[in-house]
């Protein structure tokens, strides 16, 4: 699960995110950390719509490869 500072540098920096949600790259979501609470992250896609996602997922900069070893969260 991805901590509050991580979070919080994500959201000040206005870093663009990759949220791999599963093995399947077509389910990834790309966008930026608006929100938190203590189960979900609130994102905002490209297309400015909000999304929220679970945690647990695995939360990397866009700009760093996908990994392929995808273990569900």
């Amino acid at each position: 699960m991805i901590n509050e500072e991580q979070l919080d540098r994500y959201r000040v920096d206005g870093t663009l995110l990759r949220v791999v949600r599963d093995a399947d790259p077509k389910n990834d979501v790309k966008g930026i950390v608006v929100a938190w609470d203590d189960a979900t992250v609130m994102i905002r896609k490209q297309n400015r719509r909000i999304v929220k996602l679970n945690r647990g997922y695995r939360y990397q900069p866009f700009a760093e490869p996908r990994p392929d070893d995808w273990v569900e969260g």
